[in-house]
């Protein structure tokens, strides 16, 4: 990671007092040190979306968050296979069991913002989920391999 500084531009905006209030109160209840930090993190988060929206193409890395209902396995068994069709984009997958026959599952995806709309489209239309949300950052993870030449890999146990 780099340490050097991030240039800085200055912003001024007006708001409605009650707008204004309310954003200070955001801040002091996160125990944020400014105002400016909570704006650039709300500004990151509205264009990663607007990024998914207008950019289909462009990398997103982020992740999904279900609320389903489990209906005898089938709902998880249809979540499951749903993500199968999307080995490229899910990373990880993580799975608790809440309250009333609920389960919370969260992916981490990477992929085209597209392919994460259609991954959450497919998603919703399994019957039993009552809650699913996307949420995107333009940061990505790195490579999780290095492409390299099949043809220089030896065999394990091969010698040298």
């Amino acid at each position: 990671m780099s340490s050097e500084p991030v240039p800085l531009a200055r912003l001024s905006m007006s708001l409605p007092a009650d707008l204004f209030r309310q954003l200070d109160l955001m801040v002091e209840e996160r125990e944020l040190p400014s105002r400016s930090q909570l704006i650039a993190e709300l500004i990151r988060h509205a264009l990663a979306e607007h990024e998914a929206y207008t950019r289909p193409d462009e990398m997103l890395a982020g992740t999904v968050t279900i609320v389903y209902r489990a209906d005898r396995g089938r709902t998880r068994h249809q979540l499951a296979e749903t993500q199968g069709d999307y080995l490229k984009e899910v990373i990880s997958a993580q799975h608790v069991f809440l309250e009333q026959d609920q389960s919370l599952e969260v992916l981490l995806v990477q992929g085209p913002a597209i392919r994460l709309k259609e991954l959450c489209d497919a998603l919703r239309r399994v019957r039993g989920v009552q809650q699913l949300q996307l949420v995107t950052t333009t940061a990505l993870l790195p490579p999780l391999h290095e492409q390299d030449d099949t043809s220089k890999r030896k065999p394990v146990g091969a010698s040298a």
